[in-house]
């Protein structure tokens, strides 16, 4: 539970706001009154005519109320004037040959509150104006301290024991647990280990693919280890003024050091942390101003300071090697996607309070899940959720999931009116893709194929890893770059024409079969490592400096890459010449059902009678 202690202050807030708004209205309204002059009333008359009445002997009382006359006459009515201000009433009977005597006059006493009517007159519009003023200044006096508060951190603390995520709502992390659990060990029982000699490490970096769940292990050892944690962004500590993040730096890890033992948990640190002088045009120097201020601040703790600083990224090779080396980042932790017993785990855990019908079988949905992160089962089980509920189902169960699946990775089902020409383009084309895949040898089997729209694309084969690979051969990536092209290979078999559908299936096959050359040196070039990867470190950091290749060698580059492509395509081509009948079965067949799941897809291919390709 984060601590805002900014809360509690709202409701003065609203009340100092009431306030004065209602001032605001307050002056309006004496504004309004005093300078409205109301229309004269149908019963009031002028002072000359109602002294007639009188002297007409008409007038039965006549009462005297501050400025105003009320005279009640004998036949039932009345009627009002009003005298001259500041001028008795008496002298003007007097004065026009009454005499004040000889009439029923009632004189009201009213000094008093005329008195105290006055000075509220005189007084009020200057209290309320002081009071308009103190507001006012007192708005200044806030804006100023905000902006002398531009130099806090923006880290977001949570209190000791308040983290309710723990170790064991974390799955398919085994190494990385265990590597942290250490971390843990230490802010919890320090005595242990400074008895031995040991040091606490004062930084940890969490590296790996997004979805993974970097944050997600932070959050679990601030939770077992019951201290303060304090969370931010690595592009909170940027402004445009140059010394703002060296300063919120300075003020993060001062809080941290009075709150030991403490966590400082820095996400996306490759945004402040990249190596300085990176980029063309030179350095960017409030990032680097930052930057320093972070070594200075963990090269210089104190042994019992007992603060440690965890940081995650998915790209380390742009962090500076000043940052990353011993004695500030001293662990590094390398989170990948997780195996089939990993994603058991975390589809337990994410399926906790999730009902699951009897036909869902983990252990097959883990298989079928190969690639996914953590990020995505978890999302996959909701959304699988969401769609039972919508059909009013008591229970999740294999349909649910499996287009869960789908919508995680190929995005929601769309129901396109396509003409019956472009259904056809698409099933030849899928078909190719699915026909190609099940002939060569080392390919993973088709799990479904349909020319149902989801995404951008108007069908889709899906051929899912049947087991979770680190390593990959020349031999599997020529067949997955023939695999890709065999959409386009049924186009021109079946149609003598080509469509735009193929251009995504050419940009994945062009960035297997590029790579292939220069990253995996699986070319007759040789195995040499031609150019650099954009994000590397030694990435040309001025204008001009040298690519590392010559003109002659990118021209060996692209004729290799251009080899391989016309290789699988005329071995794509070659299969689907050989199969053509499967190939219009399997066209047909999508047509009428629109999806084939892998089982179907089988059993429609008689396997004696098709040729294998070597």
């Amino acid at each position: 539970m984060a601590l805002n202690k900014k809360k509690k202050l709202k409701p003065f807030e609203w009340l100092r706001s009431f306030i004065f708004y209602a001032l605001l209205v307050g002056v309006g309204a004496i504004l309004f009154f005093g300078l409205f002059n109301p229309e004269k009333k149908d019963n009031e008359k002028s002072l000359s005519e109602a002294l007639t009445i009188i002297k007409s002997g008409q007038e039965k009382s006549v009462t005297v109320d501050g400025d105003t006359v009320k005279l009640d006459l004998k036949d039932g009515s009345s009627l009002t004037t009003r005298k001259e201000k500041d001028e008795s009433f008496v002298k003007t009977l007097e004065a026009s040959g009454i005499n004040p005597k000889d009439i029923p006059l009632t004189i009201k006493d009213n000094s008093a509150g005329e008195a105290w009517l006055g000075l509220l007159n005189l007084f009020l519009p200057i209290i309320v104006m002081v009071l308009i003023f103190y507001f006012l200044i007192r708005q200044a006096r806030v804006a100023g301290d905000s902006l002398f508060s531009f130099t806090k951190s923006k880290a977001k603390p949570f209190s000791r024991n308040l983290t309710q995520i723990k170790f064991s709502d974390v799955a398919g992390v085994d190494e990385a647990k265990q590597e942290l659990e250490e971390v843990v060990a230490f802010l919890k029982t320090p005595d242990k280990f400074r008895a031995l000699g040991a040091k606490i490490p004062k930084g940890v970096l969490l590296v790996g693919p997004a979805g993974v769940g970097k944050t997600l292990l932070a959050r679990a050892v601030a939770g077992e280890a019951g201290v303060t944690f304090f969370s931010i962004a690595g592009s909170e500590f940027m402004e445009m003024l140059v010394g703002v993040g060296a300063s919120r730096v300075r003020d993060l890890f001062d809080t941290a050091k009075k709150s030991a033992p403490a966590i400082i948990f820095i996400d996306e640190i490759d945004s402040i942390g990249r190596q300085r002088g990176l980029g063309l045009g030179g350095g960017h120097d409030e990032r680097e101003q930052t930057l320093n201020q972070i070594l200075v601040e963990m090269d210089g703790f104190e042994p019992t300071a007992n603060v440690i600083v965890m940081a995650a990224t998915n790209r380390p090779d742009m962090l500076d090697p000043a940052l990353v080396r011993p004695g500030r980042f001293d662990r590094r932790i390398s989170i990948d996607l997780p195996d089939i017993e990993g994603r058991k785990a975390i589809i337990k855990i994410h399926a906790r309070n999730k009902p699951l019908a009897s036909d869902v079988d983990i252990d097959r949905l883990s298989r079928r899940t190969v690639g996914f992160s953590g990020a995505d089962l978890e999302n996959m089980l909701n959304e699988a959720a969401i769609l039972a509920a919508r059909l009013e189902k008591k229970a999740i169960d294999s349909k649910d999931l499996e287009e869960a699946a789908l919508k995680v990775k190929l995005g929601p089902e769309k129901k396109r009116l396509q003409s019956e020409e472009d259904r056809k383009l698409t099933a030849y084309h899928e078909a190719g893709h699915a026909l190609v895949t099940k002939l060569l040898p080392h390919m993973d089997p088709v799990h479904r194929v349909s020319i149902v729209a989801r995404g951008m694309a108007l069908g889709f084969t899906m051929i899912p890893p049947a087991v979770d690979r680190y390593n990959e051969t020349k031999t599997r990536l020529e067949e997955m770059v023939a695999s890709l092209l065999g959409g386009r290979a049924a186009e021109e078999l079946e149609f003598k024409e080509f469509t735009v559908g193929a251009s995504s299936d050419i940009e994945k096959a062009t960035q297997i079969a590029r790579k292939m050359v220069t990253d995996y040196g699986m070319s007759e070039i040789g195995p040499i490592a031609i150019g650099f990867r954009e994000d590397a470190p030694w990435v040309a950091r001025e204008l001009g400096e040298a690519k590392g290749y010559s003109e002659e060698l990118a021209a060996k580059v692209d004729n290799q890459v251009k080899k391989i492509i016309d290789d699988c395509f005329e071995r794509a081509k070659k299969i689907l010449r050989e199969n053509k009948d499967k190939l219009d079965l399997v066209a047909t067949e999508l047509m009428k059902k629109e999806t084939l799941e892998g089982p179907d897809f089988e059993l429609l291919l008689n396997p004696s009678t098709m040729n294998k390709a070597h």
